[in-house]
């Protein structure tokens, strides 16, 4: 049996992928995490985790509705009277056949769907979290950016890569702003990752990718989850601000 912290992690898009991957890391890390997505397919993850003895539970949401992300956090706050830990993660990169389309051949409602999802709804969540997070004069937030959004990609759209290089923006200015408060706002930025939309690609494409990669490989979905479990640690106080690169060395920067 995992012994709790006392703190509370939420964490979005963690039905399956990097999502699953951090919410088993940090439950085992001994904290109470909730699982957000809006597929009903989270309800079992959670349920896994409990069965292994963890402490966890799910909630069903559509994060880029501002109502009922209100509505998620004064759930929580009644259950729980606290959190502690939000983890962005949940993000889409539509592919067609593999592929993601050109900029000229995007359609607007495809542009405006990705944004939303990636970058509307993080802002949505970080804003209803901090007055949370305030009350105890503590709190960790990761926002799941991407290699994407530090160069030019060779397998996402640029809805994808202006998605996430705004939330690498919207997070140094967030962390600014609550930094005095004991709040700390920090991004991921992994590259190919064997899991959600890294899977989604041509099989072709991801193996153009790992060639150029200089470890020589695709990343795993718990390597992620490592990361994310140390930034939300009680030792990372002096960080805030930061964009963690995690992609096998193909970008140095």
């Amino acid at each position: 049996m995992s012994k709790t912290s006392g703190r509370v992690a939420l964490i979005t898009g963690a039905a399956g992928g990097i999502g699953a991957s951090i919410s088993s890391r940090l439950a085992g890390d001994g904290h109470h995490v909730v699982l957000v997505d809006v597929q009903p397919g989270v309800a079992r993850t959670a349920a896994q985790l409990r069965e292994a003895g963890m402490s966890a539970e799910h909630r069903i949401c559509d994060i880029t509705d501002e109502v009922a992300v209100q509505e998620l956090f004064a759930d929580i706050e009644r259950a729980h009277g606290r959190l502690d830990i939000l983890v962005n993660n949940a993000g889409i990169s539509p592919k067609h056949d593999g592929r993601s389309l050109t900029t000229e051949n995007t359609p607007l409602q495809e542009w405006l769907a990705v944004i939303n999802v990636n970058l509307n709804a993080p802002f949505l969540l970080c804003r209803a979290a901090a007055p949370l997070m305030r009350k105890q004069q503590w709190g960790r937030i990761v926002n799941m950016a991407s290699l994407a959004g530090r160069t030019r990609s060779i397998v996402s759209g640029a809805h994808y890569s202006a998605s996430k290089a705004g939330l690498i923006g919207f997070s140094r200015m967030f962390a600014g702003e609550v930094a005095k408060t004991g709040i700390t706002v920090n991004c991921v930025a992994p590259g190919a990752i064997q899991a959600g939309l890294g899977a989604q690609l041509n099989p072709a494409l991801t193996d153009t990718y790992a060639s150029r990669i200089p470890v020589g490989r695709i990343g795993q979905p718990e390597e992620v989850a490592a990361l994310v479990s140390f930034i939300v640690s009680e030792e990372t106080a002096f960080i805030t601000g930061a964009t963690f690169d995690i992609n096998g060395g193909y970008l140095m920067a």
